[in-house]
């Protein structure tokens, strides 16, 4: 990639963050449904609007992994169930989004932990998804979880992990597994959670942002 573009995707990242607070889901290759949860952003992003001070725009965009877009927003959301598939173009676009300010958070549906380990590594080849300490700041930006993720749909029973990958100091990249916060963030009737689960998806989701936000 060029110094010249390289430039032009930090100023456009630079001035989307400055001017705009749109965050964005990832429309991934691979079969994988990416479009699951289709109520958790927008009821995520509208419980940050009110708690947490955010004034971001109340429906999220789509981009691809491939796209130059990707520098507009500084939080992208990806979730799903299945396979995910990153081109070697994917690849290097979304590790210069990260490396270049950007954050992406995965969050396991339940089934897409083997696919989205693979294609990381073509992301990060030099990097390891590695756990986060509950003394990690993302515990604690606005609500306190002193014991780490909150488990908020049962899966296969194990506990919960936040893995991250951080460059240069800061967190770049986080996977909740075994948690699924973006069930918890869905309308109430879609998965029947009762309300105390529902606001911890949603508390640590507002911890995710406003690290994201200040980060």
């Amino acid at each position: 990639m060029t110094t010249k573009l390289t430039g032009v995707m930090f100023l456009l990242f630079f001035y989307s963050t400055v001017f705009s607070q749109d965050i964005a889901i990832l429309q991934y290759n691979g079969g994988g449904d990416w479009y699951s949860n289709p109520t958790a952003l927008p009821n995520l992003i509208s419980y940050c609007n009110q708690h947490i001070n955010t004034v971001i725009t109340p429906k999220p965009k789509t981009v691809k992994p491939e796209s130059i877009d990707l520098f507009q927003y500084p939080y992208i959301h990806m979730t799903g169930h299945g396979n995910v598939f990153f081109t070697d173009q994917d690849a290097e676009n979304l590790r210069e989004y990260l490396i270049s300010g950007g954050f992406l958070h995965i969050d396991d549906n339940y089934g897409m932990a083997p696919y989205v380990k693979k294609e990381l590594v073509k992301v990060f080849p030099d990097k390891e998804l590695k756990e986060l300490p509950v003394s990690h700041p993302i515990f604690s930006s606005k609500y306190k979880f002193p014991e780490g993720l909150p488990k908020i749909h049962e899966h296969d029973g194990e506990r919960p992990l936040a893995l991250g990958i951080t460059y240069e100091g800061r967190l770049v990249l986080l996977f909740t597994f075994e948690s699924d916060l973006g069930d918890g963030w869905e309308n109430p009737e879609v998965h029947n959670d009762p309300e105390d689960v529902r606001q911890k998806a949603l508390k640590m989701g507002a911890n995710i942002i406003k690290y994201v936000f200040e980060n």
